[in-house]
């Protein structure tokens, strides 16, 4: 009877799953409010039955009681977040609340499954940085002018990412220099400081008019960079300056400086690799890079992280082998770089390739949110911050399935990370402050469009009456 009940769980999981994937497209296509607004109601429903398959799931595979505690507990913030957010911020976007709130719950569960302390933690830190960050946008709105602060955002994020050299707070971790540790807290200043690069840049394109300009503002950029490139950490460095060369591009429209930063970036990376390959420097990188090539080869030494990933994703197939039967714990870092191997061992490679699409459908809506957005401040920050989730996405999901070496970068909202978790939710609110300026404006062009109308209307109504009246005179 347990395994009926699970083997049910597992599939009706998958079904559910792929209808909310199925609505966070459809919305885009939806041609009346109305229906836009009952996709988004579906989806609400479909995230609260796919929370809780995967709890029923859980507790029978594991026999944990507390598991339908916690699944009370998230499912409650997760309806106060929704509930209160949308009534405060009226304009702002259901679909990216809706996928927030379901990857942070999927997150919670992986976690559950994994550590009960872990997930514990990241439950209560995420619930307090949802809170924090839920104010952003009233905040935002009474700063108009933080378009200005370009120096600042520079100045600070550049001091922020040198904290991780200066003795007794600085931390290495995996052969990257990229961690501090304050009053016992592990914080990764790279996901506060990606934050900082990105207003950077954004208010800079704003102010920019000459190449000397551009210049100057590159060479902050590079700063930024070679410092990360000093701490080892290459997958943030990847991220930064990835951003930079699509946000300038984005402000120029010109394809020459697409060409040229992606040129830099090869023509770097293979004179650094000629450099230092015979020293010490990019050890941990060269091993990573060796272990992609051939993981089997290094199984029990470099490889072996690679190895059990695609082992974990091979072994749950398609479907999965249900929550709480399969063995995501031999997975080094399942809880953070490697989780969505963990995920498609117990819920499936089906769940997992419905889980990406969940994320590209958050990443379509704030490129819309961008494109349509006619301050070209906030426009690139948006574009920005579209930018710098997707490329993490990308390369978490690439190292965990050997498409990329292994970078040590987190999946936004699921893996396991205050720090990562935090500047996600900031991220977010900021975009959605970006999208209730959209809206204002859509409702302003609007108004004017109807004034129009209006005003042509009571023009035509006047003469039709003025002829008819010269007629019955």
């Amino acid at each position: 009877m347990v395994n009926i009940i699970s083997i049910i769980s597992k599939y009706l999981i998958l079904i559910f799953m792929a209808l909310y994937v199925w609505k966070c497209f459809s919305y885009f296509t939806a041609h009346t409010a109305v229906k836009r607004k009952a996709n988004l109601n579906h989806q609400i429903v479909y995230i609260f039955i796919i929370h809780a398959l995967c709890h029923v799931c859980m507790f029978f595979n594991t026999k944990d009681k507390s598991v339908l505690l916690y699944y009370l507990v998230e499912i409650l913030i997760a309806s106060i977040y929704l509930l209160v957010f949308h009534k405060v911020y009226r304009e702002a976007s259901r679909l990216i609340s809706n996928n927030i709130a379901f990857l942070m719950l999927i997150g919670y569960t992986m976690l559950f499954r994994l550590s009960t302390t872990l997930a514990k933690k990241q439950f209560v830190l995420a619930t307090v940085a949802l809170i924090i960050t839920s104010f952003l946008p009233a905040v935002m709105k009474r700063l108009p002018k933080m378009k200005e602060w370009g120096k600042a955002y520079a100045i600070i994020g550049i001091v922020f990412l040198l904290m991780v050299f200066v003795p007794h707070v600085g931390v290495e971790v995996n052969g990257s220099r990229n961690w501090i540790n304050i009053a016992g807290l592990g914080i990764q200043p790279m996901e506060i400081v990606k934050i900082l690069f990105i207003l950077f840049i954004a208010s800079s394109m704003v102010k920019i008019e000459t190449v000397k300009e551009l210049f100057i503002n590159a060479l902050v950029a590079a700063a930024f960079c070679l410092i990360l490139v000093a701490e080892k950490d290459f997958g943030a460095m990847f991220i930064f300056y990835i951003c930079y060369v699509l946000m300038v591009y984005l402000a120029t429209s010109r394809t020459s400086i697409f060409i040229l930063g992606i040129g830099l970036i090869v023509g770097g990376v293979a004179g650094m690799y000629l450099l230092f390959k015979d020293t010490s420097f990019f050890s941990h990188i060269l091993v990573r890079v060796e272990a992609w090539k051939d993981p089997f080869k290094f199984q029990s030494t470099g490889g072996y992280q690679v190895c059990e990933s695609l082992f974990a994703i091979g072994t749950g197939g398609l479907t999965g082998s249900g929550l709480g039967k399969g063995m995501p714990y031999l997975i080094p870092v399942a809880e953070s770089d490697f989780i969505f191997a963990a995920i498609c061992e117990e819920l499936g490679v089906l769940f997992g390739l419905a889980l990406l699409l969940i994320y590209v459908s958050s990443f379509i809506a704030i490129i819309n949110i961008a494109m349509r957005c006619k301050d070209p401040f906030y426009k690139y920050m948006t574009f920005g911050m579209a930018m710098c989730y997707i490329i993490q996405v990308f390369l978490n999901v690439g190292g965990t399935v050997k498409f990329i070496p292994s970078t040590g970068v987190t999946l936004p909202l699921v893996s396991y990370g205050l720090s990562s978790v935090f500047s996600t939710l900031i991220m977010f609110s900021m975009i959605q402050y970006t999208y209730i300026i959209v809206s204002k404006e859509a409702l302003e062009v609007e108004n004017e469009k109807e004034s129009i109308l209006q005003y042509y209307e009571r023009k035509a109504a006047e003469k039709a009456g003025g002829v008819s009246g010269e007629g019955e005179y």
